[in-house]
């Protein structure tokens, strides 16, 4: 009986002990990240707003790019720096762009394809290859002015900020290439520039130099080879030039009228 009292007193102690052991704190609740941040459009919008001069108004509105020249430099050049208006020689590669065609990424033109000169030894004469036919040369450059419309404007603009010996890749959009229209080809063979075609050069500048004009002859200079987006397209033969016309024989004149003069040749 006693033994049992024990027990029970025991456990009684052992309960009140744990009656009075002070609660653990609740956990504080984390404060809530509900923090305003600036929205993302915002974001943009700073960024993307355009930086006026004093005096034009600021305006609302959407802004949006209607097309963009790009490029990926391959390999930085060390040479002098392509400055404007100078006579570029260069070494290139063109390709139709992703236009969701099945055309898409047909090279259309290289100078890697066009002609070149074969090798002489010593005493000027073509080394012969093991088939019995000359060898050829490197691949040769092409020659153009730069910034008189002799090329389509992307790859006109598309050499800004290179140095010679750099190697770069231009992604034309069709904006800056052969237009809505595109360029038909001479043949099947060579079936040109379709519609619209987004295109890819890949370049290498070889020499840059000061341009030297024929007096009263601006453009294209004899012996400039012509090139991507000029006129003619490379790989492309120039058009025949047409005789001039002969001299329209005057009209008889209505009596009491005067004679027509003769009209002078078409140009």
């Amino acid at each position: 009986m006693k033994h049992a009292a024990l027990i029970l007193l025991l456990a009684a102690s052992t309960a009140a002990a744990s009656a009075q052991t002070p609660a653990k704190p609740a956990t504080a609740a984390k404060p809530a990240t509900t923090a305003a941040k600036p929205a993302a459009t915002a974001v943009k919008r700073a960024a993307t707003a355009d930086k006026l001069p004093p005096g034009v108004p600021v305006v609302k509105g959407i802004h949006k790019t209607l097309f963009s020249l790009r490029y990926q430099e391959i390999k930085i050049g060390t040479g002098a720096e392509a400055e404007p208006n100078k006579m570029y020689k260069v070494l290139y590669t063109g390709w139709l762009g992703a236009n969701g065609r099945a055309d898409d990424g047909h090279k259309f033109d290289s100078t890697d394809d066009h002609a070149r000169p074969p090798v002489l030894d010593k005493d000027g004469k073509p080394v012969l290859g093991d088939d019995g036919k000359p060898k050829q040369g490197p691949p040769q450059p092409i020659s153009f002015p730069q910034g008189f419309g002799r090329a389509i404007p992307g790859f006109d603009q598309g050499f800004a900020g290179m140095r010679i010996g750099g190697k770069r890749r231009i992604f034309i959009p069709w904006q800056l290439a052969y237009g809505a229209k595109g360029r038909p080809g001479p043949d099947a063979a060579h079936p040109g520039i379709p519609e619209k075609s987004d295109l890819i050069f890949d370049v290498e500048l070889v020499d840059v130099t000061d341009l030297v004009m024929p007096p009263g002859h601006p453009g294209m200079m004899p012996g400039m080879h012509p090139m991507p987006g000029g006129a003619p397209h490379p790989g492309m033969p120039a058009a025949p030039s047409k005789p001039p016309a002969p001299a329209v024989a005057p009209k008889p004149a209505a009596p009491g009228a005067p004679a027509t003069p003769p009209q002078p040749p078409a140009k």
